[in-house]
């Protein structure tokens, strides 16, 4: 029996099937925030139908949001595809085993926490997790566990969109690893600044944060590029393409049913 996990995010949502931790089938779709319960029941539909898996192999569902104008529909599509209820992060009562540590917890995206769970219950603590999506965040999770903090960041795609939208010759390109630091060409210097630029914000912000830890944090990248920005760090960088579903995954061990029965 599978899971259906689902997250929105500020560019994509991510539909992925879990077989315990193991994501064996996933897709991506754009976030469009003028698609109705009927358009995202009509491509979840469509997606496992493509994925040669139906609803009686499903046995939940769970759902992370950070559009909230979105939540409620993709929730309802999901409800509807399975015939159930399902769990959505940040909603009262559901257990994360998390304790989050901020000023305002209640204001805390659900990407972060899922993206802290799935940290949590892989990796030596303490922890910072850096999610390079629409925004780069940097979570802070010490060693009891709390989720204390961290960073908000303009993405890389979205510092880099909006550079070249602002200056006239300066080109929309690719994000791809440059091949040197230093840039011969506008192209190569706008690779070489973004992808070096990005590892080196990391590198100093990990190292700061160890600082006031006073100790070196276990360092899990994830989302957007930061596969290709981790080669490029000089800290140890766990990436993990997958943990914000895999966190998804342990909250619902936390909160299924007695009768639900996902593979661990």
């Amino acid at each position: 029996m599978y899971l259906l996990t689902v997250d929105i995010g500020n560019t994509n949502i991510v539909v992925g099937i879990l077989d315990g931790t193991n994501l064996i089938k996933s897709a991506r779709i754009g976030t469009d925030r003028l698609k109705t319960y009927f358009d995202f029941l009509l491509q979840l539909r469509q997606m496992m139908e493509v994925f040669g898996i139906g609803t009686a192999d499903i046995v939940d569902g769970i759902l992370s949001s950070v559009v909230p104008e979105l939540t409620q529909q993709v929730g309802d599509a999901m409800r509807h595809l399975l015939g159930k209820d399902i769990l959505v992060i940040g909603k009262d009562g559901v257990k994360t085993g998390l304790d989050i540590a901020t000023d305002n917890p209640q204001a805390t995206g659900a990407d972060r926490i899922a993206d802290a769970v799935g940290a949590i219950n892989q990796y030596p603590l303490p922890i910072v997790v850096v999610d390079m999506g629409t925004a780069t965040t940097v979570s802070v999770i010490d060693s009891d566990r709390r989720l204390v903090g961290g960073m908000i960041i303009p993405g890389a795609r979205t510092s880099l969109a909006s550079l070249s939208q602002r200056a006239s010759q300066l080109p929309f390109i690719t994000i791809e690893a440059p091949t040197c630091l230093i840039g011969r060409n506008t192209v190569d210097s706008m690779k070489s600044g973004i992808i070096y630029g990005y590892a080196s914000m990391i590198d100093g912000l990990v190292q700061r944060i160890a600082d006031e830890m006073g100790t070196l944090p276990t360092v899990v990248a994830t989302g957007g590029i930061s596969h290709l920005v981790t080669p490029f760090c000089h800290h140890k960088i766990i990436y993990d393409e997958n943990l914000l579903l895999k966190g998804l995954y342990y909250v619902y061990l936390l909160n299924r049913p007695k009768s639900g029965k996902v593979a661990e």
